[in-house]
């Protein structure tokens, strides 16, 4: 487990006015619906999160993986605010217009933080939906839940999650190659996320924002795997989506593993798609939230 020694900040107050015009100018490009713009004081920090949908109902919080906020999730809100409010969190810790004030160096204090964001925003019964370390943060709220005594974790959908198995160099070589692929012209780019496996590449505007947060300097907690029991102890519905191409995990390897110690969790392995299922499948990812807990489905790899 590695411990951060600071929080997250951008490296000058000029780096960080450059990143902001360029976030606003991705957001009003990429943001397909009206919303409102919110900034919860958590005991971290302030976050800034988005609503969108209709202003009654359990609300769908969608948490974006290392490097992202919540532009990462441009193509899922119009078809979750058709039916349910939507809140589209900037992460603290990561590049976007949270800003991040305490060291979160626990699960217990990542997990506190997003309880704050979902009390601020009136969420009773949240559906969290978290893409990669993302998915580490919405587990991470639901056990701060359980220890609380709270319940404002109603379920999970956890997309291509880190912590159910160890970070190997394989994910590490798949993220270099993707970040050198970033830089290069639009066209080149395109033709090299197939090449790579990262679907990411052929996201032009979230890839402009990429590159003005190199000068972001992210101190997380990046955590050991999940043991049996913790994985155990989560008692809310959870749903698992894998990238049948991943490079972060084997995706087999993990389903296998749930289907052992978590028998009820619902565990799929998406065709044809790789750690940046996200945006290699929003359509499929979107569905899956919007019918989730439901009726069972034989899913399969």
């Amino acid at each position: 487990m590695r411990v951060p020694d600071r929080p997250s900040a951008f490296s000058s107050d000029s780096a960080r006015d450059k990143y902001y015009a360029v976030y606003d100018r991705v957001l009003r490009e990429l943001w397909p619906v009206p919303v409102d713009t919110i900034d919860v004081e958590t005991r971290a920090g302030s976050v800034r999160t988005y609503r969108a949908g209709p202003a009654e109902g359990d609300p769908v919080v969608l948490l974006a993986g290392a490097g992202g906020n919540a532009l990462a999730w441009h193509r899922y809100i119009e078809p979750l605010a058709r039916t349910r409010p939507v809140l589209a969190v900037d992460p603290l810790g990561e590049p976007g217009r949270s800003v991040q004030k305490r060291t979160l160096a626990t699960g217990a204090e990542v997990g506190g933080w997003v309880t704050d964001v979902l009390a601020g925003a009136g969420a009773e019964r949240a559906h969290l939906a978290g893409f990669s370390s993302g998915g580490l943060a919405a587990v991470w709220t639901a056990a701060e839940q359980q220890r609380g005594g709270g319940g404002r974790v109603a379920a999970l959908t956890l997309v291509d999650p880190g912590g159910f198995a160890p970070i190997t160099g394989r994910f590490v070589r798949w993220a270099g190659a993707g970040a050198i692929a970033s830089m290069l012209p639009a066209a080149l780019r395109h033709r090299m996320a197939g090449v790579v496996g990262n679907g990411l590449l052929r996201e032009d505007g979230l890839v402009r924002l990429m590159r003005a947060g190199l000068s972001f300097r992210r101190h997380v907690l990046i955590p050991s795997a999940y043991t049996d029991k913790q994985i155990r102890e989560v008692s809310v519905p959870v749903q698992v989506l894998l990238g049948a191409r991943s490079t972060l995990h084997d995706a087999r390897a993990v389903a296998a593993r749930l289907a052992d110690i978590a028998p009820s969790w619902r565990v799929e392995i998406v065709p044809d798609t790789g750690h940046s299922l996200c945006v290699e499948a929003p359509d499929l990812v979107a569905e899956r939230i919007l019918t989730f807990p439901g009726q069972e489905r034989p899913w399969g790899p």
